[in-house]
């Protein structure tokens, strides 16, 4: 008896669902679709990590910076950047969690940042409200909040492009009030000047370190609560009525009130953002809240991947350092462009003797093309490369430049679209071929026209919308973003 009894078999988990058990949470890691090869293993191996340890980490290493000494621009970027992790941290609700497509998210933002140069200025002073940033900034945060629960009342029955485009109207809306309808209380085209820096219990920020400090604890604390709110009833609520309102109802969901919930939400973290942003800036005009950010959010939100906290903060640091801290150097810009040309030639071209090939062909076309035109005229090879650097050493010699650019890098911009769009209907040899007048004529376009000083401005969100296109289409979840695939019972 006691050999039967050592030979049983050990107590096996039953298969089915367990009482008192989230079966579709307890399911998520055979819903979870990992990278190939060792980029899957590191995956998984920050996943043993933990959430919290990572916050930890990432935190510390945030509060870190300013003692590496680096310089005051630097910091004024980390601040942006921040300032762009917050608003995406909101956005994320609104969109990641609850699929509402609020184009109007930007009004929040500036809601916040006039309604605390309004009450911490000397705005209002003759109506006697002159409040301080430690009483201003909560009654301007929870007003924002119930702007969003407005908005969110007649659009709450919406989705789709009906939703967009109401908010949208509501941001433009926003605009036209804060830089003509309301132009005596809000300054009109100039904005509200000489906001006070946040002060109050004998403590005053005014240096950038300090406001760099603000800025990493105020977006730590928000990954807090919304990293508890993710896995409350309400964070599932959300995440129910964007996958499917109909079955969210059935099963009881109050679609209307959650959907108002997460536009609060949303509102409250971009009024948060706001207040900080007016008493860092100290003034603040029209000009800082217009579409233009808002695309600016909502490609944070793309490029982390959207549903995921650290994702949102992830793609607003690593898309504005990229922005304002590296494209802005017309060096590091012509090394980021060519970098992605070589990164393109090197995943997409298999076997490896047909990259050699249209390496070695591009090569040749462009030295024999620049002696030719030589050849024809000096002109037409006596301009400046826009380049810099070792790049600028490679290209002499190579890529044509002429010494009137302007023209030409016009027409060739016009040529290299249509080269593109060919390249796409094409395949097989003729695709290759292809390639090398194309690659060498997105050469000539950057050092004639996109790499230009005056064409600088634009040709960093044409770098941007480029590696946000590649991003959606290699890795639709983003950077964090978790792909969820359903495994057949």
């Amino acid at each position: 008896m006691s050999q039967l009894a050592t030979d049983e078999p050990a107590p096996v988990a039953p298969a089915g669902p367990q009482v008192g058990a989230d079966e579709w949470v307890a399911r998520q890691a055979q819903r979870r679709e990992y990278l190939p090869s060792w980029l899957g293993g590191t995956e998984r191996l920050v996943e043993k990590v933990g959430w919290w340890p990572r916050l930890g980490l990432a935190a510390a290493a945030g509060l870190v910076l300013p003692l590496l000494h680096v310089g005051q621009f630097q910091l004024q970027v980390g601040i942006d950047s921040l300032v762009l992790a917050l608003l995406a941290l909101g956005l994320n609700v609104t969109v990641g969690w609850a699929g509402l497509l609020d184009l109007g998210y930007v009004a929040f933002f500036g809601f916040g940042a006039y309604g605390f140069a309004l009450v911490s200025s000397d705005q209002l002073s003759a109506q006697g409200v002159h409040w301080p940033a430690y009483f201003s900034i909560p009654v301007v945060v929870v007003a924002t909040g119930l702007l969003g629960l407005l908005v969110g009342l007649p659009s709450r029955r919406l989705s789709g492009d009906y939703l967009a485009i109401i908010t949208l109207f509501f941001g433009e809306a926003f605009y036209e009030i804060t830089n003509t309808v309301a132009s005596s209380k809000l300054g009109g085209e100039d904005g509200i000047v000489g906001i006070d820096p946040i002060r109050g219990f004998g403590v005053q920020l005014l240096s950038t370190e300090q406001y760099y400090y603000l800025m990493v604890i105020f977006v730590v604390g928000a990954m807090i609560v919304l990293r508890l709110l993710e896995f409350s009833r309400t964070g599932r609520s959300w995440r129910a009525i964007r996958d499917d309102p109909l079955a969210a109802s059935a099963m009881t969901i109050s679609v209307d009130k959650v959907k108002l919930m997460a536009f609060a939400f949303g509102a409250m973290v971009a009024g948060l953002a706001g207040t900080e942003f007016a008493a860092q800036q100290v003034s603040i005009a029209p000009t800082d809240f217009t579409t233009q950010y808002l695309i600016m959010i909502y490609a944070c939100l793309i490029l982390g991947g959207a549903g995921s906290i650290g994702g949102a903060v992830a793609g607003a640091l690593v898309l504005n350092v990229v922005l304002d801290g590296i494209l802005r150097n017309p060096t590091y810009t012509g090394y980021l462009f060519y970098g992605l040309i070589v990164i393109a030639l090197l995943v997409k071209l298999r076997p490896w003797r047909r990259l050699a090939l249209v390496a070695g062909s591009t090569i040749v076309f462009g030295y024999a093309l620049h002696a030719i035109a030589a050849a024809i005229s000096h002109s037409w090879v006596s301009g400046s490369l826009q380049s810099g650097g070792w790049i600028a050493s490679a290209l002499r010699g190579w890529v044509i430049v002429p010494a009137s650019a302007t023209g030409p890098g016009d027409w060739g911009f016009v040529l290299l679209i249509c080269m593109l769009i060919a390249l796409a209907q094409v395949h097989g040899r003729t695709r290759t071929l292809l390639l090398v007048p194309t690659i060498y004529l997105a050469a000539f376009t950057w050092e004639t026209l996109l790499g230009t000083p005056t064409n600088a401005s634009i040709t960093r969100y044409i770098i941007i919308a480029v590696v946000l296109i590649v991003m959606m289409i290699a890795r639709p979840q983003g950077l964090l973003g978790t792909r969820r695939v359903e495994v057949p019972t």
